[in-house]
């Protein structure tokens, strides 16, 4: 690793944090003024930046602009001709209304790599933060609008202002529109970031703007027109060569989007896999090496927080740092100007620990995986707490640069208390800003070409070039140009010996409507699996023939999982295909993963009985029977007689020994026969289900006596009483109360809840309240999740708090919290009552009383008891507990006062990925749980134990967050100061 650094800026650093380490020492009446422990922090003169570099072995950087060319810069494209539009945020993060921001544009006239002018082309802009060149001007993203700017006259000055959308959200500075990126689908794809908004033309009424939380859009840059599409990430979103989608938020660095969110809409009764995945080896908020020290107002924050003189997350001992908290921009590097070896690799820059890290991209099955480059160190850091690298493009030269937005201070205002922020400068670094060149050694500069002046003919031939900038400009200009250059296009994508050639002219022929069956044809059997997936998807924009028809069949069998995923998806938009067999040979092949069930699913909004049919015939595979579940639940809730009729012929067949895998599958096909207007209700009227009823009969009984046997395996018995939820409520009435006792396993008991549960019984309240306290504290959970998910229950347990039956200690605040929001006046009259009889709870007091916690000595082992008991329902370590909560791994990094703070506050600050939502759905059940997926059709609601509750839309009546956290608030009820310095030695101590 080459290593040069100028120490005198270092070194003044470094003393200041000596001298806030030992003032963290003076008394509390000296600390009024904190100023003496808030030096300002010099930047770096930009002729002096690259001495503070660290970079891996075999690369370099380049300065390529700077301050007064570029100040604040957050975003940068190149336009067809070579120069470069950069967005600068000069409002960032308070001064949005004072239209200071602008977009810049750089030209470097001698085209020896190095920008050398710079005019203003828009300006009066509030908080810009993505652009995108299109016919000779630019789409600009500056919430809560999206503009095009256009230089008509020739002065260099944008005079043609349209306004394109309205409506993305401006709630938060570091969550608002970003990235924008060319699809091949001839789109501009934008990064809806976790602001979301209600978008709409500005022509259209407010009431018919359109919800794009969750999701990203798609810009259709000639109308003006959007489709949602999957992501939703804070900031950064890109493709890879071949239109996979990745992106990054500031605490999960590397995510991959899996699927495009028009498929799912198809299917309104498709409960989808998970959109957006994290696929980082050592995990979301994985470790990162810094060179820079720690800013001195972190340090005092962090001390303010732990003595409760100030809210929020604390940053562990003084050391916000060690992992990524900032992370931003994530890249794959596309350029030629890289070794082979490095091209396809992840990069992701975290502006908060002023570095730049890699990762290795591996395939793993649908979903990929990243995987760490540099042990124990990064690709890029900085020892210059101004360097901010906060987004990267892949430019003309080949080259990765970088957006430094080189500022002092990079944090979200409301994060930072008044008694700190009055002593900071947030504006400090508006007037400065760089860009830089990443490169290898024997890298060597390159003109950059103006493809705005070359001929159709010549852009085609760049569709094949080795360098992504070349081939996604020749294709945009294709397109927008609307190219009468088709012949050229079908030999490219007939001959060309480069797969990206074959590919981009595909796409562009897509977008020019000229593309054909004798095109696409040979495609579908290329000898590049990225081209076949995309044939495969480009079939659904043609009218295919037999030929075509009888291909897709074939390719149920490809040996590329991601051209098999692909088909299964475009299997439900080809007209007069035969979609069954393909699709159930697909799902054969890769029975349990779920996002391939998701696309297969997706394509059969009609014939899934067919589908069902072909899976249940001999011989069943048995790791089918949960698809094929959700199958027969979209089949009865469909009613569509022709459907019903096949899967009911196909069910027959069952035997009453397949109870343990099939009883779902039944039971979510027959679940609608209680309505009167449904076809299962006819059939059974006449007679019809006679014969599955008495199989159905033979498996609850076969269920229920291995539910009752104390012999048999947990999980044989716990299956069993999860498949008893489709037994009679009599039937369950009679089975369950015995079930939920001390004397058996816990799994045991809480399964008997859950499914008793489901049912109308004024019994199961009972039950659980005369067993209330000889329950577990995560049995109670469990029953407490029941009780308060229907009126009628909750009424009682809410009365038996009152007159003092049950402590009210034992109920949770959060949850009484959510209660005296009730429509039900009843249910909010004695929640009041009990929160206000519960006294107020000042969490920071709470927090101060337990500080002692940290100087006590603590007993790992008893903390690891304490973790198992009172943890391990929402955190999992050492193969204990479930993954719901934070990855308490990460904590010791952050030390000990910030275990204490967040367990006895923890909504002090709550991660909006853990805020806690109310659902109401249809039949009346309210469930409660962070929103852990959410796509076109449904949202995943989970909580403690793992629990989940998918929900579709449809069944939804409402859906609000409570805006606390998942995690509730009260540990000190339970935890001792003693039994807390337990709980964090352990933590501590954990690998």
């Amino acid at each position: 690793m080459k290593l040069t650094t100028r120490l005198s800026p270092l070194r003044s650093i470094s003393a200041c944090l000596i001298i806030s380490i030992a003032l963290a020492f003076r008394s509390v009446a000296a600390e009024e003024d904190y100023s003496a422990e808030l030096p300002r922090v010099p930047a770096t003169p930009a002729s002096e930046t690259l001495q503070d570099f660290q970079i891996a072995d075999g690369f370099q950087i380049q300065l390529i602009a700077s301050e007064p060319l570029v100040t604040s810069p957050v975003a940068m494209e190149w336009a067809a001709d070579g120069s470069l539009f950069v967005c600068e945020m000069r409002g960032y993060s308070e001064d949005r209304d004072e239209g200071i921001s602008r977009i810049s544009h750089l030209v470097d006239s001698d085209q020896d790599g190095v920008y050398d002018s710079s005019t203003v082309f828009a300006d009066g802009l509030l908080w810009p933060t993505g652009l995108f060149p299109w016919d000779g001007g630019l789409f600009v993203g500056d919430a809560p609008n999206l503009y095009y700017f256009r230089d008509n006259d020739g002065d260099g000055k944008a005079e043609q202002r349209d306004l394109v959308l309205t409506g993305f959200g401006t709630s938060n500075v570091q969550g608002l529109l970003n990235s924008f990126r060319w699809g091949l689908d001839n789109r501009i794809h934008i990064a809806c970031s976790s602001t979301g908004g209600m978008l709409r033309r500005p022509d259209q009424p407010e009431s018919d703007a359109i919800n794009v939380r969750g999701r990203d859009i798609a810009l259709d840059p000639r109308t003006g027109e959007f489709q949602l599409t999957s992501g939703a990430a804070q900031h950064g979103m890109c493709f890879d060569d071949w239109g996979r989608k990745f992106v990054s938020s500031n605490s999960d660095h590397l995510q991959q989007v899996m699927y495009e969110d028009r498929y799912i809409g198809r299917n309104l009764l498709l409960q989808p896999a998970p959109a957006r995945v994290s696929i980082a080896e050592d995990g979301p908020q994985a470790e990162v090496f810094r060179t820079s020290p720690v800013e001195p107002w972190r340090i005092v924050r962090t001390r303010l927080r732990v003595s409760g003189k100030a809210r929020g997350p604390i940053e562990g001992g003084g050391r916000a740092a060690g992992y990524f908290t900032g992370a931003t921009g994530v890249t794959i590097v596309r350029g030629d100007a890289w070794p082979d070896s490095f091209r396809g690799m992840a990069i992701i820059g975290d502006v908060g620990s002023n570095l730049i890290h890699r990762k290795r991209m591996q395939s793993d099955g649908l979903k990929w995986t990243g995987k760490r480059v540099d042990p124990n160190r990064e690709l890029v850091t900085s020892t210059d707490i101004w360097f901010r690298p906060a987004q990267f493009a892949n430019a003309p030269d080949g080259s990765l640069h970088i957006i430094d937005v080189c500022r002092e201070v990079i944090e979200h205002p409301k994060s930072l208390p008044a008694e700190i922020k009055q002593h900071l400068d947030l504006t400090s670094g508006r007037d400065r800003g760089r860009l830089y060149r990443l490169i290898p050694d024997n890298y060597r500069h390159r003109a950059t070409p103006n493809l705005r002046a070359a001929t159709d003919a010549e852009l085609v031939q760049n569709l094949a070039h080795p360098n992504a900038w070349q081939r996604e400009t020749a294709s945009r200009l294709l397109f927008k140009r609307q190219s009468d250059a088709v012949e050229p296009l079908r030999q490219m994508a007939k001959e060309s010996q480069f797969p990206h050639g074959r590919l981009h002219a595909l796409a562009v022929l897509d977008g020019l409507q000229k593309l054909d069956a004798e095109t696409l044809l040979p495609r579908l059997s290329d000898a590049h699996p990225s081209v076949r997936k995309f044939a495969v998807r480009l079939t659904e924009k043609i009218e295919p023939d037999a030929t075509i028809r009888s291909k897709l069949t074939e390719l149920a069998d490809d040996p590329s999982i991601e051209v098999r995923y692909q088909l299964a998806f475009t299997a439900g938009s080809i007209s007069e295909f035969d979609k069954t067999k393909p699709l159930a040979t697909i799902i054969r092949r890769d029975p349990t993963d779920r996002w391939m069930q998701t696309a297969a699913q997706s394509s059969v909004a009609n014939g899934a009985g067919d589908l069902l049919a072909a899976l249940l015939s001999s011989p069943f595979d048995q790791q089918l029977a949960e698809f094929v579940g959700r199958l027969a639940s979209q089949i009865s809730q469909q009613d569509n007689p022709a459907d019903i009729q096949v899967a009911i012929a196909a069910v027959s067949e069952l035997s009453p020994d397949d109870g343990t895998f099939a009883m779902p599958i039944l039971g979510k096909l027959l679940h609608t026969r209680s309505r009167r207007d449904s076809v299962l209700h006819q059939l059974a009227a006449k007679g019809e289900l006679e014969d599955i009823d008495q199989t159905m009969n033979q498996m609850l009984n076969a269920l229920e006596r291995l539910a009752l046997d104390d012999s048999a395996s947990v999980d044989a018995r716990f299956t069993a009483i999860a498949n008893l939820r489709y037994a009679s409520g009599t039937q369950v009435s009679n089975i369950m109360p015995s079930l939920i006792d001390n004397r058996q396993p816990i799994e045991v008991q809480r399964a008997a809840m859950t499914t008793w549960g489901r049912f109308e019984s004024n019994a199961i309240t009972e039950t659980l309240l005369n067993q209330w306290s000889s329950l577990s504290p995560s049995l109670r959970e469990t029953a407490s999740e029941i009780l308060f998910s229907r009126p009628d229950r909750l009424t009682v347990l809410l009365n038996k708090v009152a007159s003092g039956n049950i402590p009210l200690s034992e109920i949770s605040r959060s949850r009484l919290q959510v209660a005296a929001k009730s429509s039900d006046e009843t249910i909010q009259e004695l929640a009041t009552k009990l929160l206000d009889a519960s006294g107020s709870k000042n969490r920071e007091e709470i927090v101060q009383a337990y500080q002692s916690s940290l100087q006590t000595r603590g007993d790992a082992a008893r903390g690891s008891q304490l973790f198992t008991t009172h943890c391990a329902n929402c955190h999992r370590l050492e193969n204990r507990g479930h993954e719901i909560g934070p990855n308490l791994a990460t904590v010791k990094t952050r030390g000990a006062d910030f275990i204490l703070a967040n367990v006895l506050d923890p909504n002090r600050e709550v991660n909006p990925q853990y805020l806690n939502y109310i659902a109401l759905d249809v039949d009346g059940r309210t469930l409660t749980g962070m929103i852990t997926d959410e796509s076109a059709t449904s949202i995943t609601l989970q909580r403690a134990e793992s629990a989940k509750d998918e929900l579709l839309r449809v069944d939804m009546e409402r859906l609000q967050s409570t805006g606390m956290s998942i995690m509730p608030e009260g540990f000190e009820e339970q935890l001792s100061p003693q039994a807390m310095a337990d709980l964090i030695a352990y933590l501590m101590q954990v690998k």
